[in-house]
């Protein structure tokens, strides 16, 4: 991006526009620029296009701010052609999108498919997937200040593992050229590599907490929610600047709209301006006779609206699909009894007119998912009685996840962590997988056969609890070693909103070890699907679409 600066410099910067540095622009001579790129031969070519000559500079001078580590021949490229327009250029490290006060992505939706997909051809296309992601996780534990030991689920890819090795060998790099860093050694931080069908329940599973439940079940693009409220239409951002949404997006749903009202009852009766009960036409009039209150008000009404929005979808067709979903996801009913016959459980959603084509196929991949994969005689017999012969990759493909589907497993599921004594609704049962994960790494419990690590780590990180004999033993050592720590979670190929509302859980109740989650891009299950149903076709058939 080329967006002009004051003659005043940076400490006074004023932003006059922000440009595309790949399209022509109009030259601003008496501007100076800053430049925040990539650095890539692309974005080193349209920069020094930009001062080709004195006298067709577009700007009087350049401040260069580059994402990652710069390759030493396009620096020396820079310098060669226009050292005297420059005036900073200065690796930043931050090729992530920090997407929340606790998630970060690395804006690569394209790596599911260069990962997953079964042809050889996309080889060498997912090298460079590869090296990008490793560069990218790099900066993001550079911009935490940590070096921490990286780990990676053994199976039953080997994509964490390869990546794992990646990331290693560059934060060994990185630490050894950053002369300003007092960071040599390994620090108490972990960073947990995971490949995507660790957890394939928690990809299609309806979600009833705020957040994830208005992302599957609303048109949410961009972060933007699209609501009518005094007969117009409006937007809204939901970001992390609306403190509102930031207290209750990981509430579930019930508990929101309890919460809602109540909070706008308290602002009423402040002033005593409305009476009864409050409704959003009652808000609006509220909104009109209050300036004062305005802003506050109007969070409100949105996250009212939206609440609102996603329980009239529920209500409609979700209300019925979630309670067979949950069975399903954990074997057992709401009374805690074991589902005996999965597919009894399963018809009603498959006979039922109202439920869309992508639920049935959602709830018919819990079922695989459920018995650990079928026969391809059933699948065919599911595939046909509920006609989605066009749609049948969206549940075969998830074979290239290592997910089973046909054949049925041989080998048993992982063990999950009793939490039937944990107070939870009875629609919302299931526990993404992440949390067990997260928390086992935590309190020093993950096995280390199937959680390696690529490089020696501090003896408090080292998967066994076991002292050396030369040390004193310390009973407090795992406090010593969670003191001020980092967990920093990786998975490849998306992660769900369900298990970014995990990494704020798990830190809630280990106060003294932040949890950190990202992905390659944040996923909604229809989204998903998209992506799981293209993985068997030519590269050139797909279209990979970034957030803009």
């Amino acid at each position: 991006m080329a967006p002009p600066v004051a003659e005043k410099g940076l400490k006074s910067v004023v932003w006059q526009i922000v440009e595309n540095i790949y399209k022509n622009r109009e030259p601003v001579r008496q501007m100076k620029a800053l430049y925040f790129i990539t650095p890539t031969s692309k974005s080193v070519d349209c920069f020094l296009h930009d001062f080709a000559s004195k006298s067709e500079n577009k700007y009087k001078a350049a401040y260069i701010y580059f994402t990652d580590f710069c390759p030493d021949n396009l620096f020396n490229k820079i310098k060669a052609s226009c050292s005297k327009s420059i005036r900073r250029c200065k690796e930043i490290n931050i090729s992530f999108i920090p997407h929340e006060s606790q998630v970060y992505t690395l804006d690569v939706p394209d790596a599911f498919y260069y990962c997953y997909s079964p042809d050889p051809g996309n080889a060498k296309g997912k090298d460079a997937i590869m090296e990008a992601m490793a560069d990218q996780i790099v900066t993001v534990c550079a911009t935490l200040d940590e070096n921490p030991g990286v780990r990676y689920k053994s199976k039953p890819l080997d994509n964490a593992s390869k990546l794992a090795q990646l990331v290693e060998k560059k934060l060994e790099d990185y630490y050894k050229i950053d002369e300003k860093s007092l960071i040599k050694g390994k620090t108490h931080s972990q960073l947990l590599i995971i490949d995507r069908g660790f957890d394939p329940v928690s990809t299609v599973l309806h979600e009833l907490t705020f957040q994830a439940m208005a992302y599957d079940l609303l048109p949410i693009e961009n972060d933007t929610y699209k609501y009518k409220t005094d007969g117009k239409e409006k937007e809204a951002v939901l970001e992390e600047e609306d403190d509102l949404w930031v207290r209750i997006r990981h509430r579930h749903i019930a508990v929101v709209l309890e919460e809602i009202p109540k909070l706008m009852k308290e602002i009423s009766s402040t002033k005593k301006a409305t009476e009864g009960k409050t409704s959003l036409s009652a808000l609006t009039q509220l909104m009109k006779k209050m300036p004062h209150f305005r802003k506050q008000i109007t969070k409100q009404v949105v996250h009212l609206n939206l609440a609102e929005d996603c329980m009239n979808k529920f209500k409609l067709n979700i209300e019925k699909l979630c309670k067979t979903e949950q069975d399903l996801a954990l074997g057992t009913d709401a009374e805690g009894q074991k589902v005996k016959d999965s597919m009894r459980v399963l018809l009603p959603v498959l006979l039922n007119k109202n439920h869309d084509n992508c639920d049935k196929i959602r709830a018919i991949l819990l079922y695989i998912f459920s018995i650990n994969g079928t026969t391809e005689e059933n699948l065919d017999r599911l595939i046909q009685n509920v006609k989605i012969e066009n749609e049948s990759d969206m549940i075969r493909n998830w074979s290239y996840l290592g997910v089973p589907i046909v054949p049925q497993s041989q080998q048993g599921k992982p063990l999950r962590k009793d939490r039937s004594a944990e107070e939870t609704f009875q629609l919302s049962r299931w526990t993404p997988f992440i949390k067990d994960i997260m928390e086992d790494a935590i309190d020093n419990r993950l096995d280390s056969k199937e959680w390696p690590y690529c490089s020696q780590c501090p003896a408090v990180w080292n998967g066994s609890g076991a002292v050396s004999a030369r040390q004193k033993p310390r009973a407090n050592y795992l406090e010593d070693r969670k003191n001020g720590s980092k967990l920093i979670v990786f998975v490849i190929g998306g992660i769900t909103y369900s298990e970014m509302r995990c990494a704020y859980e798990v830190s809630q109740a280990h106060k003294s070890c932040e949890v950190i989650i990202g992905s390659t891009h944040i996923l909604t299950p229809k989204k998903l699907l998209d992506d799981i149903k293209m993985l068997n076709k030519p590269k050139d058939k797909v279209s990979f679409i970034k957030d803009e």
